[in-house]
């Protein structure tokens, strides 16, 4: 199962108590106060994690609790402070406050740790109260309650190249051609309900990280079919591919399809507008014989369309491989154009 979000509670380990304690020793009379410090309670850390893909580990346990200080002793001696807890996350985590909703941090790189909560303070053993006027102080401080707070944990996946397009339209098909990923395929729509992630050799040194995203349709951003819990993954991307479906049997238009997700997109967060996008066109089968002038005429109009905005255009079959050269090429050069372009590893 995919969980790319939830909430957790987590709490800092309570601090340990200070001791009351007076030393004692043969010919040693009054030899004053001994007792030592609580320690400190341990702190609950967020740790980035390679290895991980999923928050899933989460969804079976919510509640999380630092180890607590121990007790001061007599002779001067301070409790332990408590250990860390760690838990360990994807990388390309977002973890917030759930009440407040402020930023505690964004985990990009794997080691990456936030501070989720910190510990207690142990307590002040009866030592540190002695003074001129009162040698034989008989207090000691409590540890204090480690502090909890409830986060919220958001996975966005760190992918140079997202695919986006409607249900159905090859994404799946696509990205198993270009690398090693096995996503499942079938000819129904939303056969993709998680993300999956791919690393495509653009040549023998470099590579990008490519996702194929579950399928969009009119209103995702406001919550309708399945891409909208999915929407989040595209925001860090480098650069978009619009993949368009060409088949007469969706009765749909290609140029109205290129407008609608690039609409749900924008309504989604404005900063995917600007987005850098290269428009594929799949399934150039359809294109071949006589009765396909229809379709190639839509064709036509969005190659039209991206030549005026600039956009790259390409035509490919992601189910023959045809024009997927051409395809890697292209992403491959405007990741190179911004310097995004990784070394293969």
């Amino acid at each position: 199962m995919f969980v790319d979000e939830i909430d957790i509670f987590v709490k800092g380990g309570d601090g340990g108590a200070g001791c009351i304690s007076f030393r004692r020793e043969k010919f040693v009379p009054r030899g004053g106060p001994d007792g030592g410090d609580g320690g400190d309670g341990g702190s609950v850390f967020l740790e980035a994690d390679h290895a991980l893909t999923t928050l899933l580990d989460f969804h079976y346990q919510r509640h999380y609790q630092a180890e607590r200080g121990q007790h001061g002793e007599g002779s001067n001696r301070s409790g332990a402070s408590g250990d860390d807890l760690v838990l360990r996350v994807p990388v390309g985590t977002v973890v917030t406050d759930r009440d407040s909703g402020e930023l505690l941090g964004d985990l990009t790189a794997g080691g990456q740790r936030v501070l989720a909560i910190r510990g207690a303070r142990g307590g002040r053993g009866n030592a540190r109260f002695a003074s001129s006027t009162n040698q034989a102080p008989r207090r000691a401080d409590l540890g204090r309650p480690g502090p909890g707070r409830w986060l919220h944990l958001e996975l966005k996946l760190l992918a140079d190249v997202g695919v986006v397009g409607f249900p159905n339209a090859g994404k799946s098909t696509l990205v198993s051609r270009l690398s090693a990923a096995k996503p499942k395929i079938a000819d129904y729509p939303f056969t993709t309900l998680t993300p999956t992630l791919g690393i495509v050799r653009a040549d023998a040194d470099r590579s990008f990280v490519i996702a194929d995203l579950p399928g969009l349709i009119p209103g995702a951003a406001d919550g309708k079919g399945l891409g909208h819990q999915f929407l989040r993954h595209t925001e860090r991307t480098r650069l978009l591919v619009h993949l368009l479906d060409p088949d007469p049997n969706t009765g749909r238009d290609l140029l109205d399809d290129l407008d609608v997700i690039n609409a749900e997109l924008a309504a989604y967060s404005p900063t995917l507008a600007s987005r850098p996008q290269i428009v594929a066109v799949n399934k150039a089968d359809l294109l071949e014989g006589d009765g396909a002038a229809s379709i190639r005429a839509g064709v036509e109009r969005v190659r039209a369309r991206c030549a005026q905005s600039g956009q790259p255009f390409v035509i490919i079959s992601a189910a023959t491989g045809r024009g997927l050269p051409d395809l890697v090429h292209a992403i491959a050069a405007r990741l190179d154009a911004t310097g995004w372009l990784r070394v293969a590893s």
